[in-house]
């Protein structure tokens, strides 16, 4: 598995990326690689960038697992799953999250939550 941060601290994204996005990331040849990061699945995002208040939205709630590396931090308030599941469900730039988040939907029902 190969992951990426794009940004740092309270205004970042963390992604899941395939091995080819990884192996041109440093590539000389690709003018902005960090645009094949966002083909990645994204994990987390933080954002305060001063448009609104600050929030978060957590793709993958084991992003820290999957990124123990990063330097990601919580900014304002997060998203709750409700909110988070319909926008993965609504909007194509989200759709490699469907499966994941639908799975966790089942398991948070399951346990009643």
């Amino acid at each position: 598995m190969y992951t990426a941060q794009v940004g740092s601290g309270v205004n970042c994204s963390l992604f899941e990326i395939t091995r080819e996005i990884y192996e041109h990331v440093d590539d000389p040849e690709v003018e902005w690689p960090s645009r094949l990061i966002y083909e990645g699945r994204r994990l987390f995002m933080s954002v305060n960038d001063r448009c609104g208040p600050p929030y978060t939205v957590v793709f993958d709630s084991d992003y820290e697992d999957l990124c123990p590396w990063s330097d990601a931090a919580v900014s304002g308030k997060t998203w709750p799953d409700e909110m988070t599941d319909a926008v993965v469900e609504v909007l194509e730039s989200q759709k490699n999250n469907r499966e994941q988040r639908r799975r966790k939907r089942a398991e948070r029902e399951k346990k009643g939550q």
